[in-house]
């Protein structure tokens, strides 16, 4: 079934809702989730209403959670989400950074106590909509291992970056660090259907095309050796400066019962003013000039843009038992 854009709001916000999530927060992460499914990253959209609504009767978040600043350090703040949903934590956080990247030149906003924080570059885009380069990295539960090694130590801790470009969508950079999302396992299991090899591996390290025996197993690293130390600098980065849990100290978002995971997300916001002004618009236009001379690349955030431009005028097909899974838990207040 098609439903427009304030039809999944208001579908993601209701099943939240259901499982006792204040409304607030209910309804700043419904955005996010419909921004996704627009944008074509149904990984990330309305497939997670139910882990969410779960992981809410299970007391792994905090129902009724705000946002607040922890410390203050010049141009640097610490959030500290309050074992809440991400969403309303990332948003603050992200408008914390433009402010004092606007004051200082710089922002740096680390987030502690976080949970599943989605679409990295949504955030990133949002800062460069508003004329900054923004870069965002997060840490998540375990789910691939050290260089080297077969045990599951830090997360696929996704990373986005975003630089303005006048008059135009952002260039928006992102992605995990696995080969795939997770997300990506988690839509396959729902639907029934078989991964690619290279995906993931079993807990007892063999190749498999099973989501399920993925999600209970580890993923390959994006770039193997290469992709899990740039998780492990991502690791470092964010527990360090967020003060959150190690990605192993968390228990996986795919069950609904476990610890509060209380990871960490670190924004860097940049006013790209520094080498003078116009210089980065110039340089930036100098350089896509460049690229438009080959037909064949695409630019990274073109393909969500268009998606979602698609999505705003005719709506997103969003498959029934999605539908239904969520309707059943707002009728049934997500009774385990």
């Amino acid at each position: 079934m098609k439903l427009t854009f304030q039809q999944i709001v208001d579908l993601a916000s209701s099943g939240l809702q259901a499982a006792g999530i204040d409304a607030k927060s209910a309804y700043e992460t419904a955005q996010f989730l419909a921004l996704a499914e627009a944008d074509g990253l149904a990984s990330h959209g309305l497939a997670r209403v139910a882990q969410y609504a779960g992981h809410a009767k299970s007391g792994r978040i905090a129902l009724k959670a705000s946002p607040r600043v922890q410390m203050f350090k010049s141009a640097a703040a610490l959030v500290d989400a309050r074992d809440g949903l991400a969403f309303p934590a990332l948003r603050f956080a992200t408008d914390l950074s433009v402010n004092l990247a606007a004051n200082f030149g710089i922002g740096i906003v680390a987030v502690t106590n976080s949970h599943h924080f989605g679409v990295a570059g949504h955030y990133t885009e949002a800062a460069a909509r508003a004329g900054y380069i923004s870069l965002l990295f997060g840490n998540t539960p375990a789910a691939m291992p050290m260089a080297g090694g077969s045990k599951a130590i830090f997360g696929t801790n996704p990373l986005a970056a975003a630089f303005p470009v006048l008059n135009s969508n952002p260039l928006v950079i992102d992605m995990s660090l696995s080969a795939v999302a997770r997300g990506k396992l988690l839509l396959a299991a729902k639907k029934g259907e078989a991964i690619p090899a290279g995906w993931a591996l079993t807990a007892d390290g063999k190749p498999t095309t099973d989501p399920q025996a993925g999600l209970q197993g580890v993923m390959v690293p994006l770039g193997g050796d290469k992709g899990a130390l740039l998780a492990l600098v991502i690791e470092l980065l964010v527990v360090g400066l967020s003060g959150s849990q190690f990605s192993y100290e968390a228990d996986s978002f795919f069950n609904a019962k476990g610890n509060r995971p209380r990871l960490g997300q670190l924004l860097i916001t940049i006013d790209p003013g520094l080498s003078g002004k116009g210089i980065f618009q110039s340089r930036m236009n100098n350089f896509l000039a460049q690229v438009a001379q080959d037909r064949a690349v695409r630019l990274p955030g073109q393909r969500r843009f268009n998606l979602r431009a698609a999505a705003f005028l005719v709506g997103t097909e969003v498959p029934d038992a999605l539908l239904e899974e969520i309707q059943a838990g707002i009728q049934q207040s997500w009774k385990t």
